[in-house]
């Protein structure tokens, strides 16, 4: 009897054996794709409404920085177009001043709130008027594109894509923006938010004319009305060293990527 039972308890053993493995692979998929749902992050939603062209889906170099040259260069060239109209209010009140000539009501309005719109003293005279003209100035487009297309990654950054930051502005009021995922820690900045590209260009702009880090971006553009000269994206570059911390490699790269992208600019 008892040798019975020991050949029984050894069968029963083989055949448990035998069975375990298929029993243990049955439950593992189980408990890996657990696993895998609890590290699934969720897909970030844009903060805004304009629909983006899929920059990375472009598998061709040219087409690629094509369609982001296209995309964004109308609001550069908006953007300039306005300031243009801006310099020219602020030049004919600063001749009718220098000639003696009073402004009318709707001339001292315009003038005043584009005073306001660079953060300067409403007061209108002739000192005053010559500090906006440093301020009110166009940016090259050349600048602006190669700044866009450098700090987005052709537009394929997630602040870019999530909230139409192109140019890598920085915000400092909680919920203003995005929060940057290799943010040092105590650090509270956020990267801008923008419900639209236009908007994103505007601040990218008023950033550049009136930020104590780029006066010597607007030294340098007046020196170059002051002699009569053109101005250029190159040269005003070198009035960039603060937008990066890796300053003068930041400002070489830039004008690389200017000479490089010559043909695409005008297109």
């Amino acid at each position: 009897m008892l040798k019975y039972l020991v050949k029984l308890l050894v069968s029963l053993f083989f055949i448990w054996a035998l069975v375990y493995p298929f029993i243990k692979t049955t439950t593992q998929p189980e408990e890996q794709e657990s696993t895998e749902q609890l590290i699934v992050k969720e897909k970030e939603k844009p903060l805004h409404s304009v629909k983006l062209p899929d920059f990375n889906s472009f598998t061709d170099v040219k087409e690629k920085k094509r369609a982001f040259f296209d995309f964004i260069r109308p609001h550069i060239e908006a953007e300039n177009k306005q300031i243009r109209q801006q310099r020219a209010t602020l030049e004919i009140a600063l001749m009718m001043l220098q000639y003696d000539e009073p402004l009318n009501a709707k001339q001292t309005k315009q003038v005043k709130n584009i005073l306001n719109s660079y953060k300067l003293p409403n007061i209108i005279n002739n000192l005053s008027l010559n500090q906006a003209l440093r301020r009110v100035d166009i940016i090259p487009k050349e600048l602006a594109l190669m700044q866009a297309a450098n700090e987005s990654a052709w537009g394929t950054s997630r602040f870019a894509r999530i909230g139409l930051n192109f140019f890598g502005q920085w915000c400092y009021s909680q919920g203003c923006g995005m929060i940057p995922n290799r943010r040092n820690s105590g650090a509270a900045h956020e990267v801008a938010a923008f419900k639209s590209v236009r908007d994103a260009v505007s601040s990218y702009f008023k950033n550049i004319n009136t930020h104590a880090a780029y006066k010597e971006l607007r030294s340098i553009r007046a020196d170059l009305r002051l002699q009569q000269k053109p101005v250029t994206a190159t040269k005003l570059s070198y009035g960039l060293m603060s937008y990066s911390e890796r300053g003068e490699a930041y400002i070489e790269e830039l004008n690389q990527m200017i000479n490089h992208n010559k043909a695409y600019f005008d297109e």
